[in-house]
């Protein structure tokens, strides 16, 4: 008779040391004492978080580039990206929140996307480089401070309010935002982390580190 594997883990909420089972596909592993979501396995394809990452970075770029909106007041026309709006408010005087802005719609997600594109191509090759863990650390910080969903939605209520004053038509880079919105999140979900840990190749785990740290 066979048994699973178990990985010995930590609860972060109430510090319990624990061993978590090698876990299937589309499986959960609970805190014995907490309840707290330990660890999941995404049930999807193993190429799904690549695909979800490039269609980010394309939609990405579309809301960067393209305006979000037009506005048209008595013939005259305006339209903006999300950076030509962070530049905007930095010219009027706003420069605490005009970075506020850059970091957390234009920087932060612009980060995430580009690491988790360099995490998932490094994932293909059979061994991870030294330089993974390091990446999935940043990359857990990034996702914190990506808050596209917040501007989502002052650009939103933004819209209610200009609509009562002018025209306004929303524009491709409107509709990448939004996709931007559902994307970001998704990856998070269907990427295996805890798997992606698992092959990082540490320095003192290679054949030169260990026998280093045997003549040492």
């Amino acid at each position: 008779m066979t048994h699973a594997p178990t990985i010995p883990i930590v609860c972060p909420d109430c510090d319990l040391l624990q061993r978590m089972p090698g876990l299937e596909p589309g499986m959960r592993c609970l805190c014995l004492r907490c309840r707290r979501v330990l660890a999941a396995r995404p049930a999807g394809s193993e190429d799904l978080p690549l695909a979800l990452a490039i269609s980010a970075a394309i939609a990405y770029l579309v809301a960067n580039l393209i305006p979000l909106m037009e506005l048209s007041v008595v013939g005259r026309y305006s339209s903006t990206t999300i950076t030509g709006g962070a530049f905007e408010m930095w010219l009027q005087g706003q420069r605490a929140t005009a970075v506020l802005v850059a970091f957390s719609a234009v920087i932060a997600p612009g980060g995430y996307i580009l690491m988790m594109l360099a995490l998932l191509l490094a994932a293909r090759r059979p061994r991870l480089p030294e330089w993974a863990g390091e990446v999935l650390r940043w990359v857990s910080h990034l996702q914190t401070w990506s808050m596209v969903e917040v501007m989502m939605l002052g650009v939103l209520v933004a819209l209610v309010k200009i609509a009562q004053l002018a025209t306004v038509t929303p524009g491709v880079g409107m509709y990448a935002f939004g996709a931007l919105v559902l994307l970001l999140p998704a990856i998070g979900l269907a990427i295996d982390r805890a798997a992606l840990w698992r092959r990082v190749a540490w320095a003192g785990s290679t054949p030169a580190g260990r026998r280093a740290g045997a003549g040492a």
